[in-house]
């Protein structure tokens, strides 16, 4: 299933109040791929990503989705619409409801009406995807561990339906073996859903198994744009921040 859904992100400025994060970024996410934005803490990440979903409006720019062949223009749109388009945020830290178990966790991503409509049918694909949430449908989410809670929030993520998958950090809290897990639990949600996915992770390693193509963020600035995930292995400025080379 092949995705027709991108983005295309041209001369952002974002931030908080008088501080400003983003200068003039720019970002495309090709429909179909896995798109990486590479950057250590602090260097505008989460802004771009919360900017994207309408939780923070850029000062500058645009942002504009395609989806089945329409375009759709996302700033100062408000999150829920965003959402209702589709386009769906597992966020840093995952965010989900430690008192209520997997199942209600799940339920909560189905908030469009698309995805309410299809809500036994995504369940099902949910629990094939990651058989332990299955096991552990009844179990309350605050007493799982990180890997599992990561499980859930992006179960829930599959329980929305989405078109475009933003994923932010999903490396964090994770040991190791998990941090690869998870890397192959969202290519497999990318290839059994046709998605198009944008990752915002540091974890450079991991992130570029699974990324078709990629970009480095440095102080709110796109310091590198690679075309492939060799391209960012092989670029200088990759190499110097992220592998010590």
């Amino acid at each position: 299933m092949a995705s027709s859904s991108g983005l295309e992100i041209t001369g952002i400025d974002a931030g908080y109040g008088a501080v400003r994060v983003l200068e003039g970024v720019s970002l495309s996410v090709p429909p179909g791929q896995t798109v990486v934005l590479l950057g250590t803490n602090g260097n505008g990440k989460t802004t771009l990503m919360r900017s994207i979903m309408g939780q923070v409006r850029p000062s500058a720019g645009s942002i504009v989705a395609t989806l089945d062949g329409q375009r759709v223009d996302l700033l100062g749109m408000k999150p829920e619409h965003v959402v209702e388009h589709g386009i769906v945020l597992v966020p840093e830290g995952r965010r989900l409801f430690p008192r209520l178990t997997v199942e209600q966790n799940l339920r909560l991503g189905a908030y469009r009406a698309v995805a309410r409509a299809k809500l036994a049918e995504n369940m099902a694909l949910c629990f094939e995807l990651f058989p332990r949430l299955a096991e552990r449908r009844t179990q309350l989410v605050g007493s799982m561990s990180g890997g599992e809670q990561q499980m859930v929030a992006l179960g829930r993520a599959v329980m929305s339906a989405p078109r475009i998958l933003l994923v932010d950090e999903p490396s964090v809290g994770l040991a190791p073996i998990l941090v690869s897990r998870t890397m192959e639990m969202i290519a497999e949600m990318k290839a059994r859903l046709g998605l198009t996915v944008l990752m915002a992770e540091q974890n450079f390693h991991q992130a570029v198994r699974i990324a078709d193509r990629g970009y480095v963020i440095v102080h709110g600035h796109m310091v590198f744009e690679g075309g492939s995930a060799a391209e960012l292995q092989d670029n200088e400025l990759v190499r110097k921040v992220y592998l010590g080379l």
